[in-house]
This record gives structure tokens, C-alpha cells and sequence, in this order.
């Protein structure tokens, strides 16, 4: 009895989707090159960017056991600017800029995150993690989120800025709602000009301006 042969249709995209795979994969160079793969494909099936080092993170991470400014950088640039992102997603973007486990699961307990994450809120409390006060943890965030590179300094939405201060004291707990609408009230009212911009020195070299 003949045999028939069922002929095989390659999808035309499949070359290039593993050439960027492949490409992927060099750059980062997983420990685990399995389980990456997995992250990798079920990333893209989601629609979530996948689990790629660039060649400038791949060079210094090594020498990277903590949490740094310029890490948040990179963590806000895969974040592409979503206002919600999913806990599994940020965590393996968490991973793969090895940033240590113990930190996102206390920020994640402080922030009590569920599934869906507020990435605001998720970076301020990553960014008080280095400040020691709140105008150091502002000024951190501050730096993160400006899109400036001109060379000019940091400065974002006073809208943006109302928001992270009002829940860094918040969460805080020392802070009373009073002193915040006040300080709030004057930086709008006295500080901030025409381009609804705020700048670092606007509050941290303004003797009038006491966040805490």
C-alpha cells in the first residue's frame, strides 16, 4: 500500500522569528537556555516584551549585586510606558536584570501588589529603597522617569510629582495629609511655571518647600 506524504507548510514568518530568537539569545546568554526559551516564546504569545539583556546591560550587570538608579532606568524602559504591569511580567524583567528576589517580594509585600501592578507606585517604593528621606527617594524618582537627554536637568509632570508624593507619604505613615495638600498647594502655586514641569531643585533646594 503507497505511503502518502503530508507535505509540511512552514509558516513564513517562523525564519525570521528564530533568527530574532537566535540573536536574542546570544545577547543575553541565559544560564538556563531552556526555561529562557520558554520565557521568551510565552512573552511574545502574550504580547509582553520578552526577556532580553542589551549588549550594555550584559557587559556591567555582573558587577551589579544591588539596586542602582540606572538599573530602574532599565527597568522603566521595558516597562514602555504602561501604567499597569502583571506581577509575573515584572518579575521576570526583575530576574533578568539580576536584581535581588528579596527586594521585589518586600516591595511587593509594602506595596501589597496583587497580580496587577501600578508601576508608579511599584517604583517609588523600589526608589525609597535608596533614599533615605523622601526628598531623596523623589529626587530618585525623578531621575528615572524624566526623559530628558539633552543634558538638562530631570524634571517631570507636576501631575506625575503630586501623585508619588502624596502616596510615598502615604505609605510613609509619619506624614499628616495636611502638611502634604500644603506643600503641594504652594510648589503649584509658587513653583511651578507655564510647562507644568517640576524640576529636582525645585524641591530640594527651595528652603520653603518641606516635604517631610
Amino acid at each position: 500500500m503507497p505511503q502518502t506524504h503530508k507535505q509540511i507548510c512552514i509558516p513564513p514568518e517562523l525564519p525570521e522569528l528564530l533568527k530574532q530568537f537566535t540573536k536574542a539569545a546570544i545577547r543575553t546568554q541565559p544560564q538556563d537556555l531552556i526555561q529562557w526559551a520558554a520565557d521568551y516564546f510565552g512573552a511574545m504569545s502574550r504580547g509582553e516584551v520578552p526577556p532580553v539583556r542589551e549588549w550594555s546591560e550584559r557587559v556591567t550587570l555582573s558587577n551589579w549585586a544591588e539596586l542602582t538608579p540606572d538599573l530602574l532606568k532599565i527597568l522603566h524602559s521595558r516597562v514602555a510606558g504602561r501604567l499597569i504591569v502583571h506581577a509575573d511580567e515584572l518579575a521576570q524583567m526583575w530576574k533578568v536584570l539580576n536584581l535581588p528576589p528579596d527586594l521585589f517580594n518586600s516591595v511587593m509585600n509594602v506595596g501589597r501588589f496583587m497580580k496587577e501592578i501600578e508601576w508608579l507606585k511599584f517604583l517609588a517604593l523600589s526608589c525609597s529603597s535608596l533614599g533615605v528621606t523622601i526628598a531623596r527617594t523623589l529626587k530618585i524618582v525623578c531621575e528615572v522617569l524624566s526623559p530628558d537627554h539633552d543634558g538638562g536637568p530631570p524634571r517631570i509632570p507636576f501631575s506625575t510629582f503630586q501623585f508619588l508624593y502624596t502616596y510615598i507619604a502615604e505609605v510613609d505613615g509619619e506624614i499628616s495629609a495636611s502638611h502634604v495638600s500644603r506643600m503641594l498647594n504652594y510648589i503649584e502655586r509658587e513653583v511651578i511655571g507655564p510647562d507644568g514641569l517640576i524640576k529636582v531643585s525645585d524641591f530640594t533646594q527651595n528652603p520653603s518647600v518641606r516635604l517631610e
